[in-house]
């Protein structure tokens, strides 16, 4: 018995030995070396507004997706019919959103309220904003008893992008009004001439309005990127935009950049989506969310740029 105390001693110091080396030469490293990582990639970029990574984008595409599910169960929790008419009234909310950002791009809005302005976290926000006017319009037209809640939510939007523009006219100068007239002539351009294009080889690809919104306003993104990049001495912030811009030397390879992802995902998507009506409402808000993700950007490049931001 008098022999079992100095070994009962000697293993609890080994343990503490043993959790002290786990501690110091693994585990902290490792922290260290995790938290370094979530700082280069996530948060120094929302910090200084430094744009996107490849490890950042990749993330936000894939929680992207995730939220996609999400939000169409939400919807139909909510009674909320997913068509086309959602995707117009839903079209002010991006100008909405779009203008916020370009206030915040005047520096107006100090740190750190104005991270909550920088993508992602705008987009949450924006949507919860969005979120709320839709419930608000449901609520409004249950206590009247009639009306459409589409047309009140679409008049909340567009009321939050005026207010958004008073704003901005309040603090900057409209100095470049030719952007958005070079942004949707050129657009509509490219447009028309692809249309023209498909119809004459027969098919029937932009036959429907919601896909021809969807090239339209992914050209209006590229239309914005040139005027920035090619005459005005913007950069690129996305990654494989800004790779293939260093090498071909010109914004205009966003032209082809976008057919190529679109063309596919319209063609994807409008024939293998109408098994039945949950596949057709899915297509439904994917294609909705596409319109967001050019319709954005192209709008708050544009906003920007005409106020000289």
């Amino acid at each position: 018995m008098v022999s079992a105390i100095p070994i009962n001693l000697l293993s609890v110091s080994c343990i503490r030995i043993f959790l002290y080396y786990v501690t110091a030469v693994i585990i902290m490293p490792l922290i260290d070396k995790l938290t370094q990582f979530v700082n280069d990639y996530y948060i120094d970029p929302i910090l200084h507004d430094s744009g996107y990574n490849i490890v950042n984008t990749i993330t936000w595409a894939i929680l992207l997706g995730i939220c996609i599910f999400g939000v169409v169960k939400l919807l139909k929790r909510l009674d909320v019919q997913i068509d086309n008419k959602l995707t117009a009234a839903i079209v002010p909310f991006v100008l909405a959103g779009s203008s916020l950002r370009v206030i915040e791009d005047t520096g107006s809005i100090g740190a750190p309220l104005s991270y909550l302005f920088i993508t992602p976290n705008i987009y949450f926000l924006v949507f919860a904003v969005t979120l709320c006017f839709l419930v608000l319009s449901k609520w409004i037209v249950t206590l009247k008893g009639s009306g459409d809640y589409m047309k009140i939510f679409a008049v909340c939007g567009l009321t939050w992008f005026v207010v958004n523009l008073m704003v901005l006219f309040y603090l900057e100068n409209l100095v470049l009004p030719w952007v958005p007239v070079f942004v949707i002539t050129t657009s509509s351009l490219v447009l028309y001439i692809i249309k023209s294009i498909l119809d004459r080889a027969g098919l029937d690809l932009l036959k429907s309005r919601i896909n021809i919104a969807i090239l339209w306003v992914h050209f209006m993104d590229a239309s914005s990127t040139i005027a920035g990049i090619d005459f005005l001495g913007y950069y690129e912030k996305h990654v494989v935009p800004a790779y293939l811009i260093d090498l071909t030397g010109t914004a205009f390879v966003m032209y082809p950049l976008k057919l190529s992802i679109f063309i596919p995902v319209l063609y994807l998507l409008d024939k293998h989506f109408d098994q039945d009506e949950e596949s057709k409402t899915l297509k439904t808000f994917l294609k909705m969310v596409i319109i967001v993700l050019g319709l954005s950007p192209a709008c708050r490049n544009t906003i920007r740029m005409a106020f000289g931001v």
